[in-house]
Protein backbone atom coordinates (compact mmCIF):
# COMPACT_ATOMS: atom_id res chain seq x y z
CA UNK A 1 0.00 0.00 0.00
CA UNK A 2 1.66 3.62 -0.90
CA UNK A 3 0.29 6.82 0.33
CA UNK A 4 1.23 10.04 -0.44
CA UNK A 5 0.95 13.12 2.24
CA UNK A 6 0.80 16.08 1.47
CA UNK A 7 -0.73 19.66 3.27
CA UNK A 8 -0.94 23.08 3.67
CA UNK A 9 -1.53 24.08 -0.38
CA UNK A 10 -3.36 27.51 1.12
CA UNK A 11 -5.22 27.88 -2.16
CA UNK A 12 -6.22 31.49 -3.02
CA UNK A 13 -3.34 33.03 -0.97
CA UNK A 14 -2.13 36.24 -1.36
CA UNK A 15 1.34 37.00 -0.81
CA UNK A 16 2.03 40.54 -0.45
CA UNK A 17 -1.02 41.41 -2.87
CA UNK A 18 0.31 39.33 -5.22
CA UNK A 19 -1.80 36.19 -6.21
CA UNK A 20 -0.34 32.50 -5.79
CA UNK A 21 -3.06 31.12 -8.58
CA UNK A 22 -0.44 30.64 -11.16
CA UNK A 23 2.51 28.76 -8.75
CA UNK A 24 -0.45 26.28 -6.71
CA UNK A 25 -2.01 25.55 -10.81
CA UNK A 26 1.44 24.14 -11.96
CA UNK A 27 2.31 22.52 -8.59
CA UNK A 28 -1.32 20.70 -9.06
CA UNK A 29 -0.44 19.71 -12.73
CA UNK A 30 3.32 18.27 -10.92
CA UNK A 31 1.06 16.23 -8.22
CA UNK A 32 -1.00 14.28 -11.05
CA UNK A 33 1.90 13.15 -12.50
CA UNK A 34 3.68 12.13 -9.65
CA UNK A 35 0.83 10.25 -8.65
CA UNK A 36 0.76 8.54 -11.59
CA UNK A 37 4.15 7.44 -12.14
CA UNK A 38 4.64 6.37 -8.59
CA UNK A 39 1.62 4.59 -8.42
CA UNK A 40 0.16 6.11 -5.44
CA UNK A 41 -2.94 3.97 -3.73
CA UNK A 42 -4.68 6.99 -1.66
CA UNK A 43 -3.86 10.82 -1.25
CA UNK A 44 -3.61 12.55 2.31
CA UNK A 45 -3.84 16.26 2.31
CA UNK A 46 -3.26 17.05 6.26
CA UNK A 47 -5.58 20.64 6.17
CA UNK A 48 -5.27 23.77 4.97
CA UNK A 49 -6.72 23.06 1.66
CA UNK A 50 -7.64 27.15 1.12
CA UNK A 51 -5.77 29.80 2.91
CA UNK A 52 -9.60 31.56 3.92
CA UNK A 53 -12.19 30.41 5.26
CA UNK A 54 -13.59 32.27 1.65
CA UNK A 55 -12.07 31.30 -0.36
CA UNK A 56 -11.89 33.00 -4.02
CA UNK A 57 -13.72 30.87 -6.96
CA UNK A 58 -10.11 30.55 -8.90
CA UNK A 59 -9.28 28.30 -5.80
CA UNK A 60 -12.15 26.71 -5.35
CA UNK A 61 -11.86 25.55 -9.38
CA UNK A 62 -8.59 24.66 -8.86
CA UNK A 63 -9.76 22.06 -6.05
CA UNK A 64 -12.36 20.93 -7.85
CA UNK A 65 -10.53 20.12 -11.34
CA UNK A 66 -7.47 17.92 -9.38
CA UNK A 67 -10.07 16.08 -7.41
CA UNK A 68 -11.69 15.39 -11.26
CA UNK A 69 -8.11 14.75 -12.71
CA UNK A 70 -7.46 12.47 -9.56
CA UNK A 71 -10.52 10.23 -10.27
CA UNK A 72 -9.86 9.85 -13.74
CA UNK A 73 -6.48 8.31 -12.96
CA UNK A 74 -7.96 4.75 -12.14
CA UNK A 75 -9.26 6.35 -9.37
CA UNK A 76 -6.56 6.81 -6.17
CA UNK A 77 -8.65 7.62 -3.32
CA UNK A 78 -8.44 11.13 -1.78
CA UNK A 79 -8.71 12.36 2.22
CA UNK A 80 -9.32 15.81 2.47
CA UNK A 81 -8.88 17.38 6.38
CA UNK A 82 -9.59 20.78 7.60
CA UNK A 83 -6.88 23.13 9.27
CA UNK A 84 -6.86 26.43 11.27
CA UNK A 85 -7.57 28.08 8.25
CA UNK A 86 -10.73 26.01 6.50
CA UNK A 87 -14.29 26.71 6.98
CA UNK A 88 -16.02 23.32 8.10
CA UNK A 89 -18.74 24.65 5.66
CA UNK A 90 -16.85 25.43 2.60
CA UNK A 91 -15.40 21.74 2.93
CA UNK A 92 -18.52 20.10 3.90
CA UNK A 93 -20.52 22.15 0.47
CA UNK A 94 -19.36 19.56 -1.49
CA UNK A 95 -18.75 16.61 0.27
CA UNK A 96 -21.61 14.81 -1.09
CA UNK A 97 -20.64 15.06 -4.44
CA UNK A 98 -16.79 14.80 -3.86
CA UNK A 99 -17.44 11.18 -2.41
CA UNK A 100 -19.29 10.03 -5.62
CA UNK A 101 -15.41 10.59 -7.18
CA UNK A 102 -13.61 8.45 -4.39
CA UNK A 103 -12.85 11.68 -1.96
CA UNK A 104 -13.21 12.01 1.76
CA UNK A 105 -13.67 15.11 3.23
CA UNK A 106 -13.21 15.07 7.52
CA UNK A 107 -14.16 19.28 7.71
CA UNK A 108 -14.36 18.61 11.77
CA UNK A 109 -13.59 16.18 14.69
CA UNK A 110 -17.06 14.89 14.62
CA UNK A 111 -19.04 13.75 18.33
CA UNK A 112 -19.40 9.96 16.54
CA UNK A 113 -15.65 8.72 16.17
CA UNK A 114 -16.54 5.94 13.95
CA UNK A 115 -17.29 9.20 10.80
CA UNK A 116 -13.39 9.56 11.49
CA UNK A 117 -12.63 5.91 10.61
CA UNK A 118 -11.25 5.73 6.89
CA UNK A 119 -10.92 2.17 5.15
CA UNK A 120 -8.63 2.84 2.01
CA UNK A 121 -8.36 0.39 -0.52
CA UNK A 122 -4.96 -0.53 -2.67
CA UNK A 123 -5.28 -0.76 -6.31
CA UNK A 124 -6.88 -3.99 -6.71
CA UNK A 125 -9.46 -2.79 -4.60
CA UNK A 126 -8.87 -4.39 -1.63
CA UNK A 127 -8.37 -3.23 2.21
CA UNK A 128 -4.96 -1.69 2.65
CA UNK A 129 -5.15 0.89 5.68
CA UNK A 130 -7.10 2.58 7.98
CA UNK A 131 -7.00 5.95 8.41
CA UNK A 132 -8.00 7.93 11.80
CA UNK A 133 -8.48 10.63 10.33
CA UNK A 134 -8.79 13.63 12.61
CA UNK A 135 -8.74 16.82 11.26
CA UNK A 136 -7.91 20.60 13.02
CA UNK A 137 -9.36 19.93 16.46
CA UNK A 138 -11.46 23.02 17.89
CA UNK A 139 -11.82 22.90 21.68
CA UNK A 140 -15.63 23.69 21.11
CA UNK A 141 -15.92 20.12 19.28
CA UNK A 142 -14.24 17.61 22.07
CA UNK A 143 -14.19 19.63 25.65
CA UNK A 144 -17.11 21.68 28.10
CA UNK A 145 -14.94 24.84 29.37
CA UNK A 146 -15.73 26.34 32.97
CA UNK A 147 -15.90 29.32 34.13
CA UNK A 148 -13.12 29.93 36.96
CA UNK A 149 -10.56 27.50 35.81
CA UNK A 150 -7.21 28.73 35.70
CA UNK A 151 -5.01 28.61 32.22
CA UNK A 152 -2.94 25.74 33.39
CA UNK A 153 -6.31 23.60 34.42
CA UNK A 154 -8.01 24.80 30.68
CA UNK A 155 -4.35 23.88 29.12
CA UNK A 156 -4.47 20.35 30.86
CA UNK A 157 -8.11 19.84 30.70
CA UNK A 158 -7.56 20.64 26.18
CA UNK A 159 -4.63 18.29 26.07
CA UNK A 160 -6.71 15.42 27.70
CA UNK A 161 -9.44 15.84 25.89
CA UNK A 162 -7.51 15.87 22.47
CA UNK A 163 -5.64 13.13 23.87
CA UNK A 164 -9.09 10.63 24.30
CA UNK A 165 -10.47 12.16 21.44
CA UNK A 166 -7.53 10.02 19.64
CA UNK A 167 -7.71 7.43 21.51
CA UNK A 168 -11.38 7.26 20.73
CA UNK A 169 -10.98 6.82 16.74
CA UNK A 170 -7.59 4.79 17.35
CA UNK A 171 -9.48 2.33 18.97
CA UNK A 172 -12.18 1.56 16.63
CA UNK A 173 -9.59 1.81 13.33
CA UNK A 174 -7.13 -0.59 15.41
CA UNK A 175 -9.94 -2.93 15.57
CA UNK A 176 -10.60 -2.97 11.87
CA UNK A 177 -6.88 -2.89 11.39
CA UNK A 178 -6.40 -5.97 13.05
CA UNK A 179 -9.09 -8.52 11.88
CA UNK A 180 -7.15 -7.47 8.58
CA UNK A 181 -3.78 -7.22 9.12
CA UNK A 182 -3.60 -3.87 8.24
CA UNK A 183 -1.52 -0.64 8.87
CA UNK A 184 -3.31 1.92 10.70
CA UNK A 185 -2.38 6.06 9.60
CA UNK A 186 -3.40 8.70 12.18
CA UNK A 187 -3.26 12.24 10.96
CA UNK A 188 -3.36 16.12 12.60
CA UNK A 189 -3.41 19.17 11.94
CA UNK A 190 -1.14 21.27 14.96
CA UNK A 191 1.80 22.19 16.65
CA UNK A 192 3.42 19.44 18.30
CA UNK A 193 6.31 20.28 20.69
CA UNK A 194 9.42 21.11 19.54
CA UNK A 195 8.27 21.96 15.85
CA UNK A 196 9.88 24.60 13.81
CA UNK A 197 7.87 27.56 12.50
CA UNK A 198 8.45 29.77 9.66
CA UNK A 199 6.99 33.39 8.83
CA UNK A 200 3.95 32.30 7.37
CA UNK A 201 2.59 30.21 9.74
CA UNK A 202 0.20 31.51 12.75
CA UNK A 203 0.71 30.71 16.56
CA UNK A 204 -1.18 28.10 16.62
CA UNK A 205 -2.86 27.69 19.68
CA UNK A 206 -5.96 25.25 20.56
CA UNK A 207 -8.10 26.85 23.06
CA UNK A 208 -5.05 27.45 25.31
CA UNK A 209 -2.82 24.95 24.02
CA UNK A 210 0.37 26.07 21.84
CA UNK A 211 1.41 22.67 21.16
CA UNK A 212 0.57 18.57 21.64
CA UNK A 213 2.89 16.48 23.06
CA UNK A 214 4.17 13.33 20.92
CA UNK A 215 3.90 10.57 23.10
CA UNK A 216 0.05 11.58 23.18
CA UNK A 217 -0.53 10.62 19.89
CA UNK A 218 -1.99 7.04 19.58
CA UNK A 219 0.35 4.03 18.68
CA UNK A 220 -0.69 4.42 14.65
CA UNK A 221 2.13 2.58 12.13
CA UNK A 222 2.24 6.28 10.37
CA UNK A 223 0.84 10.16 11.67
CA UNK A 224 0.42 12.84 8.52
CA UNK A 225 0.23 16.41 9.93
CA UNK A 226 -0.32 19.76 8.60
CA UNK A 227 -0.13 23.27 9.73
CA UNK A 228 3.92 23.55 10.13
CA UNK A 229 5.47 24.32 6.46
CA UNK A 230 9.09 23.04 6.83
CA UNK A 231 9.15 19.75 6.05
CA UNK A 232 10.15 17.75 9.12
CA UNK A 233 10.60 14.88 12.21
CA UNK A 234 8.83 15.25 15.09
CA UNK A 235 11.70 14.40 17.06
CA UNK A 236 12.95 11.26 16.44
CA UNK A 237 10.07 9.99 15.48
CA UNK A 238 10.77 8.66 11.96
CA UNK A 239 6.66 7.87 10.97
CA UNK A 240 5.85 11.10 12.97
CA UNK A 241 5.91 13.90 10.22
CA UNK A 242 5.17 16.89 8.55
CA UNK A 243 4.83 17.05 4.60
CA UNK A 244 5.13 20.79 4.64
CA UNK A 245 3.88 23.36 2.09
CA UNK A 246 4.63 22.28 -1.33
CA UNK A 247 5.16 25.82 -2.58
CA UNK A 248 7.12 28.93 -0.17
CA UNK A 249 4.54 31.47 1.91
CA UNK A 250 7.00 33.49 2.98
CA UNK A 251 10.92 34.46 2.17
CA UNK A 252 12.01 32.68 4.60
CA UNK A 253 10.79 29.47 3.50
CA UNK A 254 12.85 30.25 0.24
CA UNK A 255 15.71 28.01 0.75
CA UNK A 256 13.73 24.86 2.68
CA UNK A 257 13.23 22.04 0.23
CA UNK A 258 9.50 21.39 -0.72
CA UNK A 259 8.53 17.98 -0.82
CA UNK A 260 5.79 15.78 -0.45
CA UNK A 261 6.02 11.87 1.03
CA UNK A 262 5.58 8.96 0.10
CA UNK A 263 4.58 6.06 2.48
CA UNK A 264 5.09 2.43 1.63
CA UNK A 265 3.46 0.04 4.14
CA UNK A 266 4.22 -3.83 3.95
CA UNK A 267 2.75 -6.94 5.97
CA UNK A 268 0.62 -4.17 7.48
CA UNK A 269 3.76 -2.41 9.03
CA UNK A 270 5.56 0.95 8.01
CA UNK A 271 8.47 -0.09 5.59
CA UNK A 272 9.33 3.03 3.84
CA UNK A 273 9.03 6.96 3.87
CA UNK A 274 9.91 8.83 1.09
CA UNK A 275 10.88 12.68 0.53
CA UNK A 276 10.16 13.68 -2.88
CA UNK A 277 11.03 16.94 -3.69
CA UNK A 278 8.35 19.56 -5.45
CA UNK A 279 9.99 21.59 -8.06
CA UNK A 280 10.79 25.36 -7.66
CA UNK A 281 7.79 27.17 -9.83
CA UNK A 282 8.54 30.62 -9.08
CA UNK A 283 12.12 32.16 -8.11
CA UNK A 284 11.97 33.83 -4.42
CA UNK A 285 14.77 35.28 -2.45
CA UNK A 286 15.65 37.22 0.64
CA UNK A 287 18.28 39.69 -0.53
CA UNK A 288 20.75 41.35 2.30
CA UNK A 289 23.35 43.78 2.00
CA UNK A 290 24.52 46.68 0.82
CA UNK A 291 23.20 48.08 -2.46
CA UNK A 292 26.50 46.70 -4.08
CA UNK A 293 26.30 43.39 -2.37
CA UNK A 294 22.28 43.19 -3.00
CA UNK A 295 23.27 44.32 -7.13
CA UNK A 296 25.53 40.91 -7.12
CA UNK A 297 23.28 38.47 -5.71
CA UNK A 298 20.57 39.51 -7.82
CA UNK A 299 22.10 39.41 -11.24
CA UNK A 300 23.85 35.45 -9.67
CA UNK A 301 20.10 35.05 -9.01
CA UNK A 302 18.86 35.82 -12.57
CA UNK A 303 22.30 33.49 -14.07
CA UNK A 304 20.46 30.58 -12.31
CA UNK A 305 18.78 27.87 -14.85
CA UNK A 306 15.16 27.78 -14.64
CA UNK A 307 12.47 26.32 -16.35
CA UNK A 308 9.09 28.96 -15.01
CA UNK A 309 8.89 32.02 -16.64
CA UNK A 310 7.16 33.33 -13.61
CA UNK A 311 8.45 36.65 -12.68
CA UNK A 312 10.96 36.75 -9.95
CA UNK A 313 9.85 37.75 -6.16
CA UNK A 314 12.98 39.48 -4.26
CA UNK A 315 12.21 40.81 -0.89
CA UNK A 316 15.69 43.27 -0.07
CA UNK A 317 17.33 44.61 3.14
CA UNK A 318 19.54 46.82 2.94
CA UNK A 319 22.12 47.25 5.30
CA UNK A 320 23.91 50.95 4.47
CA UNK A 321 25.69 52.51 7.21
CA UNK A 322 24.97 56.18 6.27
CA UNK A 323 21.71 57.11 5.20
CA UNK A 324 20.62 56.63 1.49
CA UNK A 325 17.62 59.07 0.20
CA UNK A 326 15.68 57.71 -2.23
CA UNK A 327 16.20 54.48 -1.57
CA UNK A 328 13.10 52.77 -3.90
CA UNK A 329 13.76 54.47 -6.96
CA UNK A 330 17.61 53.45 -6.62
CA UNK A 331 16.04 49.63 -5.91
CA UNK A 332 13.49 50.35 -9.27
CA UNK A 333 16.92 51.34 -11.33
CA UNK A 334 18.48 48.06 -10.54
CA UNK A 335 16.16 45.74 -11.35
CA UNK A 336 14.46 48.14 -14.58
CA UNK A 337 14.42 45.53 -17.47
CA UNK A 338 14.59 42.21 -15.53
CA UNK A 339 12.06 39.76 -14.73
CA UNK A 340 12.28 40.71 -11.16
CA UNK A 341 9.49 42.33 -8.23
CA UNK A 342 10.96 43.82 -5.57
CA UNK A 343 8.15 42.94 -3.37
CA UNK A 344 9.72 44.81 -0.08
CA UNK A 345 12.31 47.05 -0.08
CA UNK A 346 13.51 48.24 3.74
CA UNK A 347 16.60 48.82 5.63
CA UNK A 348 18.49 46.98 7.90
CA UNK A 349 16.82 48.50 11.37
CA UNK A 350 19.48 47.16 13.22
CA UNK A 351 22.14 48.60 11.40
CA UNK A 352 19.88 51.72 11.16
CA UNK A 353 20.27 52.06 14.96
CA UNK A 354 24.01 51.30 15.49
CA UNK A 355 24.78 53.99 12.88
CA UNK A 356 22.26 56.49 14.93
CA UNK A 357 24.23 55.36 18.34
CA UNK A 358 27.43 56.23 16.57
CA UNK A 359 26.26 59.74 15.87
CA UNK A 360 24.47 60.42 19.03
CA UNK A 361 27.15 62.82 20.20
CA UNK A 362 26.30 64.83 17.39
CA UNK A 363 24.40 68.39 18.32
CA UNK A 364 21.64 70.17 16.59
CA UNK A 365 24.24 72.52 15.35
CA UNK A 366 25.72 70.37 13.30
CA UNK A 367 23.08 68.62 11.39
CA UNK A 368 21.15 70.43 8.86
CA UNK A 369 17.26 70.01 8.47
CA UNK A 370 17.09 67.39 6.01
CA UNK A 371 19.48 65.22 8.55
CA UNK A 372 17.02 65.92 11.45
CA UNK A 373 14.06 64.76 9.54
CA UNK A 374 15.76 61.64 7.85
CA UNK A 375 16.61 60.43 11.45
CA UNK A 376 13.46 60.85 13.24
CA UNK A 377 11.81 58.64 10.02
CA UNK A 378 14.66 55.70 11.06
CA UNK A 379 13.81 56.33 15.03
CA UNK A 380 9.82 56.24 14.23
CA UNK A 381 10.80 52.94 11.99
CA UNK A 382 8.57 54.26 8.70
CA UNK A 383 8.67 51.93 5.87
CA UNK A 384 10.94 53.16 3.05
CA UNK A 385 7.83 53.64 0.40
CA UNK A 386 6.01 55.88 3.11
CA UNK A 387 9.39 57.19 4.17
CA UNK A 388 9.67 58.17 0.36
CA UNK A 389 6.14 60.04 0.22
CA UNK A 390 6.89 61.60 3.26
CA UNK A 391 10.24 62.59 2.98
CA UNK A 392 8.56 64.14 -0.91
CA UNK A 393 5.89 65.93 1.27
CA UNK A 394 8.76 67.63 3.94
CA UNK A 395 10.87 68.97 1.23
CA UNK A 396 7.85 70.84 -0.11
CA UNK A 397 6.94 72.52 3.28
CA UNK A 398 10.85 73.54 3.30
CA UNK A 399 10.79 74.85 0.25
CA UNK A 400 7.08 76.87 0.85
CA UNK A 401 8.86 78.02 4.23
CA UNK A 402 11.47 79.05 2.68
CA UNK A 403 9.75 80.59 -0.05
CA UNK A 404 7.60 83.08 2.45
CA UNK A 405 10.45 83.93 4.59
CA UNK A 406 11.96 85.16 1.41
CA UNK A 407 8.95 87.45 0.66
CA UNK A 408 8.97 88.54 4.24
CA UNK A 409 5.20 87.41 4.55
CA UNK A 410 5.61 84.95 7.74
CA UNK A 411 8.24 86.90 9.44
CA UNK A 412 5.65 89.14 11.92
CA UNK A 413 3.35 85.91 12.63
CA UNK A 414 6.24 83.63 13.22
CA UNK A 415 8.17 86.22 15.48
CA UNK A 416 5.12 86.79 17.07
CA UNK A 417 4.73 83.02 17.91
CA UNK A 418 8.48 82.61 18.64
CA UNK A 419 7.32 84.97 21.66
CA UNK A 420 4.46 83.07 23.04
CA UNK A 421 6.19 79.93 23.06
CA UNK A 422 9.26 81.73 24.93
CA UNK A 423 6.73 83.07 27.66
CA UNK A 424 4.61 80.12 27.87
CA UNK A 425 8.26 78.05 28.64
CA UNK A 426 9.18 80.94 30.99
CA UNK A 427 6.36 80.68 33.13
CA UNK A 428 6.24 77.34 33.01
CA UNK A 429 9.81 76.87 34.68
CA UNK A 430 8.23 79.40 37.03
CA UNK A 431 6.02 77.38 38.37
CA UNK A 432 8.27 74.17 38.79
CA UNK A 433 10.87 76.80 40.43
CA UNK A 434 8.29 77.70 43.04
CA UNK A 435 6.84 74.48 43.31
CA UNK A 436 9.87 73.09 44.41
CA UNK A 437 11.12 75.87 46.68
CA UNK A 438 7.75 75.05 48.48
CA UNK A 439 8.05 71.69 48.74
CA UNK A 440 11.55 71.91 50.41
Amino acid sequence: MRILHTSDWHLGQHFMNRSREQEHKLFLEWLLKCIQEQQVDAVIVAGDIFDTGTPPSYARTLMNQFIVDLHALSGPQLVILGGNHDSVATLHESRSLYSCLNTYVIGAASKEPEQQVITLNDKNGKPGAIVCAVPYIRPRDVLMSYAGDSREQKERALREAMTRHYRAVYDLAEKKATAHNLPVIATGHLTTVGGKLSDSERDLYIGTLSAFPAEAFPAADYIALGHLHRAQKVGDHDHIRYSGSPIPLSFDECQSVKQVLLVDFEGGQLSKVTEIAIPRFRKMAHLHGTLDVIEGKLQALLAESWDSDLTTWVDILVSEQDWISELQPKVDAMIAGQPVEALKVQRDRQKTIAALMGEEKETLAELNIDDVFARRLISAEVSSESSEKLSDLFQQVVASLADDFDEGHLSTDLENRRLKEYSFATAAANNKSTRQESTS
